[in-house]
């Protein structure tokens, strides 16, 4: 019964979202018909145009595919370097203190600005591209698992030692469950902001994807398909969310029934 509540209250969330979305779509195709502005083409066009164009086979093997990979791999690279040094940091006390000052300031630079070591290091191939990617977004990952682990409770930890759970047992029993809730907030900032440096790579170097594809049509005056590329990304960076969102919602089940239960 529970879980057949959850399903209706995200079967209802998603008709409300759809609802919204659809009814900004007629507002423009309807304000697109009245005033025909240049630059802002109707979405049924768009649409044609992405149809046509971009979810062809041809149009999935050189724009939109190789762009979900240097995604994928880029923020799938940063998820892992991110939450074991997160986690390695976090467990030796005081650590912290030393590194956030190195880690503060290596968030503070921003990704364009280094994008040319990247292309000195790697080149203008994928290797560049993911590497990019993955420097750009692992600081939200990095952060979240130190404090992760750092904000685990001394009870929990003492119980787990009264009981003989030691080292690596304690750590994946004990430690990660409870930091978990923080690692998934630091996943979902940086698959956001891969979708952005992705994009940033593939408009300075790059002979494909969606980025490319994005500024070409720019450079041309194609209006409609450079909507259409942006559009495509905004349904990739959904399609990556709900994605995430589900993953989260079946591995933190326990966390969300722990706080119904103390509300």
């Amino acid at each position: 019964m529970e879980t057949r509540g959850r399903v209706a209250a995200i079967l209802r969330w998603t008709g409300e979202s759809m609802v919204l979305l659809l009814g900004i779509f007629a507002a423009w195709q309807l304000l697109t018909g009245l005033f025909h502005p240049l630059y802002f083409p109707p979405p049924a066009r768009i649409a044609v145009v992405i149809g046509r164009d971009w979810l062809s086979w041809s149009g999935l093997q050189t724009q939109v595919f190789p762009s979900l990979v240097r995604v994928t791999l880029g923020w799938a690279l940063a998820a892992a370097v991110g939450i074991t040094l997160g986690v390695a940091i976090g467990l030796v006390r005081g650590l912290g203190g030393y590194v956030y000052p190195l880690i503060h300031f290596a968030r503070a630079v921003p990704p364009p600005v280094v994008l040319p070591v990247f292309l000195i290091l790697f080149g203008i191939g994928n290797d560049m591209k993911v590497f990019f990617v993955a420097f750009g977004v692992v600081w939200p990952v990095l952060i979240n698992s130190i404090k992760g682990v750092q904000s685990v409770d001394p009870t929990q930890v003492e119980t787990a030692r009264v009981y003989g759970i030691h080292g690596l047992r304690r750590l994946t029993h004990v430690i990660l469950p409870a930091a978990l809730p923080e690692i998934f907030a630091g996943l979902r900032i940086s698959l956001s902001l891969s979708f952005v440096l992705m994009v940033i790579s593939e408009m300075i170097a790059a002979s494909g994807g969606v980025g490319f594809q994005i500024l070409h049509s720019q450079a041309v005056f194609n209006i409609l398909n450079m909507w259409a590329g942006m559009v495509v990304l905004g349904i990739g960076g959904v399609v990556f969310n709900a994605a995430l969102t589900a993953v989260e919602a079946h591995v933190l089940r326990w966390h969300r029934d722990l706080r119904e239960g103390s509300a």
